[in-house]
C-alpha cells in the first residue's frame, strides 16, 4: 500500500491485486472523498491463490451436517485458509480437518452483537474448548451508536482476553451497513486500542454486506498491524479482487469455490 500527498487538503491509499488497482482519496480529515479503479498489466503468478484469504462461510440457519461436511470438504479441496460456522458446527469441523492446515472459525454474539459481555466471553471459552482456532465477533452496535464507547471497548478487550489466553484470533464484526462513517472510524479506532486481530465489515445479515469504500476505510484507519475481513455479498472473483484491492486480508463468502474457479479461469486466460 502506498500513500502520496495530493493537496493540503487530501490524499490517497492504493492498493493492487494482480490486475486491478483501487485508490481511495481522502480528504485532510480522513474522510473518503472519491474511490477509483482500474486495470494494471497483471504481475507474474507467484503461486498464491486467493483460495488463501478465503474463509468459507456456512452461517444459514438451516444448515446441516450435510452442507458442513461438503464445506470443509470444498474447504480442503480448494485450500481455503478456513471455514466459518455457527457453533453447534464447530465439533464436526474440528473432527473434519484435524491435521489439516485449514482453520476452523466461529461467531460470537452473532448476528446481532447484543448479548452481555458475560455471555459472549461464556461462549468464547466454551467453543475454545471445542476447538475454534478464530472468532468472529459482533460488537456492541447500540452501544456504539449511542456513544457508549467504554462499554464497546469492554465488551471486545473481554473477549479477546479470553481467546488470546489460547492463541485463538478474534475478528469483531462492526457491522458497517448499520454505521456512520464517524462510527466507523470509532469501531476500528476501538477494535485497535483492544487488541482485536482483524476488523470485519458484516454479518451478512443485516443489509448490504462489504463495499470497497469501507474495506479502503477500515484499512485506512487500523493501519497495516491488523487484518481488514470483506464478508457480505461478495459473490464473484472481479468483487474479491476489489475487496483486496482496498486493502481486505481476508474475504468471508459462501461462494469460495465459484471464486476460486473463476480465478483459475481468469489466470488460464492471461497465460495463453
Amino acid at each position: 500500500m502506498s500513500q502520496s500527498n495530493q493537496t493540503p487538503r487530501e490524499y490517497s491509499r492504493s492498493s493492487t491485486y494482480r490486475d486491478l488497482r483501487v485508490t481511495t482519496y481522502f480528504d485532510r480529515k480522513g474522510r473518503v472523498i472519491q474511490v477509483s479503479t482500474d486495470a494494471i498489466e497483471p504481475e507474474p503468478v507467484n503461486g498464491r491463490s486467493i483460495a488463501s484469504l478465503i474463509d468459507s462461510t456456512l452461517l444459514k440457519p438451516d444448515a446441516t451436517a450435510d452442507q458442513v461436511t461438503r464445506l470443509c470438504q470444498d474447504a480442503l479441496e480448494k485450500h481455503f485458509f478456513a471455514v466459518c460456522v455457527n457453533p453447534y458446527w464447530v465439533p464436526l469441523c474440528v473432527n473434519l480437518l484435524s491435521g489439516t492446515e485449514v482453520k476452523v472459525a466461529t461467531v460470537v454474539g452473532f448476528p446481532l452483537g447484543a448479548t452481555t459481555t458475560e455471555i459472549k466471553v461464556f461462549e468464547a471459552k466454551s467453543l475454545i474448548k471445542l476447538g475454534a482456532d478464530e472468532l468472529d465477533m459482533v460488537i456492541n452496535i447500540g452501544e456504539l451508536k449511542k456513544g457508549n464507547f467504554a462499554n464497546v471497548a469492554n465488551d471486545m478487550r473481554e473477549v479477546v482476553r479470553a481467546a488470546h489466553k489460547h492463541d485463538v484470533l478474534v475478528k469483531v464484526i462492526i457491522e458497517t451497513c448499520l454505521l456512520t462513517e464517524q462510527e466507523k472510524i470509532s469501531a476500528c479506532l476501538l477494535a485497535r486500542q483492544a487488541g482485536i486481530d482483524f476488523v470485519k465489515t458484516s454479518t451478512g445479515f443485516s443489509g448490504p454486506g462489504a463495499t470497497v469504500e469501507d474495506v479502503a476505510l477500515m484499512r485506512a484507519v487500523v493501519g497495516e498491524s491488523i487484518g481488514v475481513k470483506a464478508a457480505g455479498g461478495i459473490r464473484n472473483y472481479a468483487d474479491a479482487k476489489k475487496m483486496v484491492a482496498a486493502g481486505a486480508t481476508r474475504i468471508g463468502t459462501s461462494a469460495g469455490v465459484q471464486i476460486v474457479e473463476e480465478e483459475a479461469a481468469d489466470l488460464a486466460g492471461t497465460n495463453l
